[in-house]
């Protein structure tokens, strides 16, 4: 235990290497480092921890679409929460990041579940027969879609901005293990 105890202690003192330094020798090592083990294991360090959590956790996405207007702009980037539905299960209202192909997310919020029914009569949702009210739609739309059951463990998605022609929509039921996360913002 003794050995583990020296290697733990050097790693830390790897993260404070101005102690015992003027203000000045401290500014010039953190501008200009010199490449010892310290600033390797330091530099290591945070290469692992990036990796780590920009791939399993917090994953970069660009937003590239309107079909969220107005709740998400047209162009942006959020983080992608990847531990939202780790302990619990998506609810109606809930906005996800879906995986649709390899390379492509798509943003949309959850409108129906496992076993439901929807059904779009003159630009307005139907779950089960009775209207959704969805305040965060704030433009108008005409689309009709016949009623379809949501299959067992999947969920049904669209986009907040309902004025986009139906044909130019990607949206309907996918499997849960397809939801990649949340938005984090």
């Amino acid at each position: 235990m003794g050995l583990f105890k020296k290697l733990l202690a050097a790693y830390f003192r790897c993260w404070r290497p101005h102690v015992g330094k003027s203000p000045a020798d401290a500014a010039r090592d953190f501008c200009v480092p010199s490449l010892n083990g310290a600033f390797l294991t330091r530099l290591v360090t945070i290469i692992i921890a990036g990796f780590l959590v920009f791939n399993y956790l917090l994953r970069p996405c660009f937003i590239k679409g309107g079909s969220m207007e107005p709740t998400y702009p047209r162009l942006g980037f959020d983080f992608c929460w990847r531990g939202q539905y780790w302990f619990s299960q998506p609810k109606r209202g809930d906005i996800v990041i879906i995986r649709f192909t390899r390379n492509t997310l798509l943003l949309k919020r959850i409108v129906a579940l496992p076993g439901e029914t929807v059904e779009f009569r003159q630009g307005r949702l139907f779950i089960n027969g009775r209207l959704l009210y969805e305040p965060y739609v704030k433009y108008e739309c005409d689309w009709n879609l016949p009623p379809r059951r949501v299959k067992p463990g999947h969920y049904y998605a669209v986009g907040d901005n309902r004025s986009m022609s139906i044909s130019r929509q990607k949206f309907g039921q996918f499997r849960k293990k397809r939801i990649y996360g949340g938005p984090l913002w």
